[in-house]
Order: structure tokens, then C-alpha cells, then sequence
């Protein structure tokens, strides 16, 4: 739980200028200072930052906030993060929730140990760089395939020299058990020394016998991970090396190999080169997700820096809920073969739950002989770029895999189609999108939507769509109407006193609250924005939140029942429990009911930005931010009424 006098306290000590000087080039201009705005593309700088009101503003496209938001939107912080981040620049400590000593000391050995961790990495890249610039082989490769040594430069890329031990001359300790952990040095185990086996490299593991002789004590068996390879450093949306890829510079086996999972490094959650692109994922409005590190490399030096990779494993939701944190439009590239398809329809799986009716994923298929490398070497960008212009949108994509393979002239054939169809449209979130592709999918099985509809068992379009009646704490978001917060008035003289006393609808900063702790997983499919939105409600809320995130960044997400048990003791646990409810609660939510929340919020807080505007004689610039303000006002409405279902 962080203080809200804590926040404030930082944010009063927080220079907001270095902040943000550190990611855009300022100058000043009167008491203010400006620049190119980061978040869209513009040549004449719009974007001003406020020394005295510690505060950024963008009179081009309305970004604005603070120190704490600037980090979270631009730099991908989570909320901690960054407020860490802030604390340690100007020596303040945050203050921790309430946990026993164990389990202090337990955290503060496990950060501790990621940064040390995270140095070694840090230096095995630094080393490897300059050995790329010693190496006229790994030079000509990288020439070869059309790298400039800019673009190397920007990447990071380096060269793994041959040999078995050539970290030892980098770290004191080769036998240092942290190498191993982090993912640079490995243990040969037994059996693997067997004449002929292939090692990491891609070599055989049979060593000679001056790497026999140089081996003593606890360094015997162990040998550099990476080894005869141009090295790619895979980083954290902050900057940070987090893991490496290595490919070969011949047609050895296999091509490319990657660092294994360590405390830093998970393969299923992290993209190559998205800190890299993520200027360009701004100004393009799109990203591209690629399957190979030289694909990602080589779209950049022709001039598409916005490309991103999966590491050696099929697309998985993590993925694509970190590229929706960025952007609101992914371009799965793929090859057109089988294998190529096969990675398509895992990739359409993983983004079904994240797609939406602001949402745009497509899938471009090149031809098989083809990578986006090869692509655009051969072929040129412009050729590249019309490709793109083709990619399929998710909704053809999902009606082509339901029919794959399948013959639709029989209705064997297309009842096969409707049961793969079934869990892929089930997958989607309720919106326009789902309710639209049921007529379509009733027409290729040659059914009626409503017959369709009751098949599966859901209400057909007009009386609600898929969606089920709201739910328990819900009912005024059903139309997108406020929701107040005071108990109604008593049934007066002539009313039906059959029904009781209805309880008042909760506010919307109550139902967040009693979504978000009932369904924790919800909270990382959240933009950054709707992160400091939440955290913007301070008080009992803010804390509560606070205190939320930092045990899903401990512990991933955990159900209601251990979160409650959690939190007793701390001073706002009476009202979180009246906020969730009971054990016996309404469970059946689904994530779109916090989107509607989440689009009231937002209502509430442009219209209170808005009075405040209003009442202080507003000049051209405040007016400006009126008419966007209710600009995204009108959307968020439209947004509840798309969305709603029927009333209660």
C-alpha cells in the first residue's frame, strides 16, 4: 500500500523536466519547455512540459499527466515500477505493505538478486559487442545479409566468439553459480560429452584438449552457453538485457537458439525489439510480430523499425496483451506454408480474448518461399508495404480456420465447421465484433442467425447479443447510466411493497474495486492508462489498488479468497470486503463488465476536468483541451452504449 501523501510527496521532489528529457529532446520556450511530442508523430513540437505545475500536456493529440503517467505510458512501467523509479532518483524510500520480517528480507534478496543477475547479462553484452567489431567473419554476415553498423549499433548486436570458456576471461569466477543461472554458462551433464553430440552452438561436445587441461575444480564441465554466434540482446520494455538470442553464421543446427527461462527471462512473455520499436509503434499506429530476431532487424534497416518477434515460441496471449499496452493494431506476418499456418492459428487463438471493436489484428501471409527478411531484400519495402496492405483481419481469419480442410457441400462438412468455429467465436469478447460474425457464420453453415444462436445457446442480436443479463452490482452500467451512490428513497403510499427495499447500485469506483479483486488476472489486460485512472481514485481506493498490484507483481494472480485473507489488518480491508461482498458472490462478471466501469470512470473524470476548465475563464489552449475532452466523452459513451445489455 503506498500512501497517497506519499505520491504526492514524489511528485513534488520529481524534477518532471529531467523525467521526460531523458526520453524527449526539450527546449525551452518561455517558462515552459517543448518538444516532439512521444506519443504520435508530428514535425513541429506540440508537446510542453510544466516545470512549476509539474505536468506534460500535448496540444496535438491530448496526452498529458505526470511523472508517474509519463513512465507508465511511454517508458511501459507498471505502477510500481515507476513510482520505484522516481523514489530511488531523489532518495525516498517507499513505504511496503505490511509483511513479516521473513518475507521482507525474502523480496529483498530476490531484487537483490535480478540485479545482479541482470549486470552479468549487462557485461556479457558489452563484451560480446566488442568482439563483433574484432570479427571480420561475423562482420561480413551481417553486411551480407544488408545491416548497416548503425542499425547493429541500435540493436545491440554482438558476436560469440568459438571457443568453450571465453567468458572465463570475462568474470573472476567462471564456477560463479549466478553465470548459470543467468543463462550464460551451462553445466555439462552426463552423457552429454559423448563424441558427435550437438551442443548449444550447434558444435560437437567433444572438447579440446586445451579446454580439458583449463578445467579445474568446480569450473570442470562448464562451458559458454553461446558460442560462434551473432548475438541479439533481448531487452525489457525498459531498456534493461533480460536474456539473449544467437544465430549462426553458417547452415549449422539450429539456426537460432535462445537463453534459457531464468529469473528474468521467460520466452512466453517477452518480444524482441519491442523496446526498440516503441516510437515507432506510435507513429505507424501499428506493430508487426514477425518470427525471427533478422527479420525484426532487417524491417528496420529498410525503413519498418516498428517489427517485433516472438522468441522461439508460438504467440501467446501474454504477447499480445503486451502489444495491446503499445498499440491498438498487430500485423501477424507469417509464411505461407503449412508450418506457417499451423503458427497462425495459434496466434489467432492467443489474440481472440484481446480483440475488440477498437481493436485491429490482421495476419499477412507471404509467399512460401519467403520471410520478411528475404521479402523485402529481394523484393523492396514498397512490395513489403502492399502486402501489408492485403493482411486479413481477424474476423476472415477466424471464419477460414473454422472451414479449414473442410468440404462445406455436405452438412457433415458444415456442422464439423460450426464445432471448430464454436470455441474460436466463443473466445471473443461480447461487442459488435462476436455479435456480427454469428450471422456470418450461421451463412456458410446455412442456418438462420437465430437458429445458430439457440444451437448454441445464446441470445441472438436484439435481444442482447451473447451477452447475459448484467450482473449482480451492474445494472446501472446496462444503458451507460451513472450510477449513484446513495441508498433511493423509501417506497412511498400506493407502491408495490412487495418488493422490498432494492440496495442502491454500487458507485463505479466500488464495482473496479469488487471486479478487479474478484478477478485479478483482469488487472494486466489493462492499458496503462486505465492503471493510473485507477490509481487516480485515491483514498481507500488508490490504496487498496496499490496494495493489489504489488502482490500481483510478487505473486501473479491469486482469487479473491487468498487476497482477502491478505489484506486483514490493513486499514482498508472493513471496506474491501463490503466493496467485493461475501464468499457466496456473484462470480459470473466477464472482463467487458469492467470495461464498462472503466468507461464511466473515464466519463466522470473528463467531466470533472471539464467543470474545472470551464470555471476559470479558459484561454485558446484550455479551450483546446475542453473540445477534446469532449471528444472523449462522446466516445466513451458511444462505447457504453455499444456495449450495453438489457436491462434488469
Amino acid at each position: 500500500m503506498i500512501p497517497p501523501g506519499f505520491l504526492h510527496d514524489l511528485l513534488a521532489r520529481t524534477d518532471i523536466v529531467e523525467v521526460v528529457g531523458r526520453h524527449v529532446e526539450l527546449k525551452r520556450g518561455g517558462a515552459n519547455y517543448m518538444g516532439l511530442c512521444p506519443f504520435h508523430a508530428e514535425k513541429s513540437p506540440s508537446f510542453s512540459v510544466s516545470p512549476s505545475k509539474q505536468f506534460y500536456y500535448c496540444f496535438g493529440c491530448g496526452a498529458s499527466g505526470d511523472a508517474i503517467r509519463f513512465l507508465v505510458e511511454h517508458a511501459g512501467y507498471g505502477f510500481l515500477d515507476a513510482v520505484n523509479d522516481l523514489a530511488s532518483r531523489v532518495g525516498m524510500t517507499v513505504p511496503q505493505e505490511r509483511v513479516s520480517p521473513e518475507e521482507q528480507q525474502r523480496r529483498e534478496q530476490q531484487r537483490e538478486r535480478k540485479l545482479v543477475l541482470g549486470e552479468l547479462l549487462e557485461r556479457a553484452a558489452g563484451f560480446w559487442r566488442e568482439q563483433l567489431k574484432a570479427s571480420p567473419r561475423a562482420i561480413d554476415y551481417l553486411k551480407g545479409r544488408g545491416l548497416s553498423g548503425a542499425v547493429a549499433a541500435r540493436f545491440g548486436l554482438g558476436y560469440a566468439p568459438p571457443g568453450w570458456r571465453t567468458l572465463a576471461g570475462v568474470f573472476p569466477r567462471y564456477d560463479d553459480p549466478l553465470l548459470e543461472e543467468a543463462g550464460l554458462v551451462r553445466r555439462r551433464e552426463p552423457g552429454d560429452g559423448a563424441r558427435g553430440q550437438a551442443g548449444a552452438g550447434g558444435h560437437a561436445m567433444q572438447e579440446a584438449p586445451e579446454a580439458q587441461e583449463a578445467q579445474s575444480g568446480n569450473e570442470r564441465g562448464r562451458y559458454d552457453w553461446f558460442r560462434d554466434r551473432v548475438m541479439f540482446p533481448i531487452r525489457s520494455v525498459q531498456g534493461e538485457v533480460i536474456g539473449f538470442g544467437g544465430r549462426v553464421l553458417d547452415g549449422s543446427k539450429p539456426k537460432y537458439i535462445n537463453s534459457p527461462e531464468t529469473p528474468l527471462f521467460s520466452k512466453g512473455q517477452e518480444l524482441y525489439g519491442l523496446f526498440e520499436a516503441r516510437q515507432a509503434l506510435r507513429e505507424r499506429g501499428f506493430v508487426l510480430v514477425v518470427e525471427g530476431y533478422m527479420d525484426v532487424v532487417a524491417l528496420a534497416q529498410a525503413g519498418l523499425p516498428n517489427a517485433v518477434a516472438t522468441l522461439g515460441t508460438a504467440c501467446t496471449a501474454d504477447h499480445v496483451h503486451k502489444l495491446f499496452r503499445h498499440t491498438d493494431q498487430v500485423v501477424f506476418a507469417f509464411d505461407g506454408d503449412a508450418a506457417g499456418r499451423r503458427a497462425a492459428a495459434r496466434a489467432l487463438e492467443a489474440a481472440l480474448p484481446h480483440a475488440g471493436d477498437t481493436r485491429s489484428v490482421r495476419f499477412l501471409f507471404l509467399p512460401p518461399e519467403h520471410d520478411p527478411d528475404s521479402y523485402v531484400r529481394e523484393l523492396g519495402l514498397a512490395a513489403f508495404e502492399r502486402e501489408l496492405e492485403q493482411a486479413v483481419p481477424l474476423s476472415r481469419q477466424l471464419l477460414a480456420q473454422a472451414a479449414e480442410g473442410i468440404a462445406l457441400d455436405s452438412a457433415e462438412g458444415r456442422a464439423r465447421m460450426l464445432a471448430q468455429a464454436r470455441p474460436l467465436w466463443g473466445a471473443l469478447p461480447d461487442g459488435a465484433l462476436r455479435r456480427q460474425l454469428l450471422p456470418e457464420l450461421a451463412h456458410l453453415a446455412r442456418l438462420e442467425p437465430a437458429e445458430l444462436a439457440a444451437l448454441w445457446a445464446v441470445a441472438p442480436a436484439g435481444a442482447g447479443g451473447a451477452a447475459a443479463a448484467p450482473r449482480a452490482g451492474l445494472e446501472s452500467f446496462a444503458g451507460g447510466a451513472s450510477a449513484p451512490s446513495r441508498a433511493p428513497a423509501p417506497p412511498g403510499p400506493g407502491r408495490d411493497q412487495r418488493r422490498g427495499t432494492r440496495r442502491a447500485p454500487a458507485a463505479p469506483a466500488d464495482l473496479a474495486l469488487r471486479l478487479l479483486f474478484r478477478h485479478s488476472a483482469w488487472w494486466e489486460r489493462l492499458s496503462g492508462e486505465d492503471h493510473q485512472l485507477l490509481h487516480d481514485l485515491g483514498g481507500e481506493h488508490g490504496d487498496a489498488l496499490a496494495w493489489l498490484e504489488g502482490r500481483l507483481h510478487d505473486d501473479g494472480p491469486l482469487p479473491w479468497s487468498a487476497l482477502q485473507q491478505a489484506a486483514q489488518g490493513l486499514d482498508w480491508a472493513a471496506s474491501l470486503a463490503r466493496w467485493v461482498g461475501g464468499e457466496s458472490g456473484d462470480d459470473t462478471a466477464s472482463f467487458e463488465d469492467l470495461q464498462r466501469v472503466l468507461h464511466q470512470l473515464w466519463i466522470e473524470r473528463h467531466k470533472a476536468e471539464s467543470a474545472l476548465l470551464a470555471a476559470g475563464n479558459p484561454g485558446s489552449d484550455e479551450l483546446q483541451r475542453l473540445r477534446w475532452l469532449h471528444q472523449q466523452m462522446a466516445l466513451h459513451k458511444a462505447a457504453l452504449s455499444s456495449t450495453a445489455g438489457p436491462q434488469a
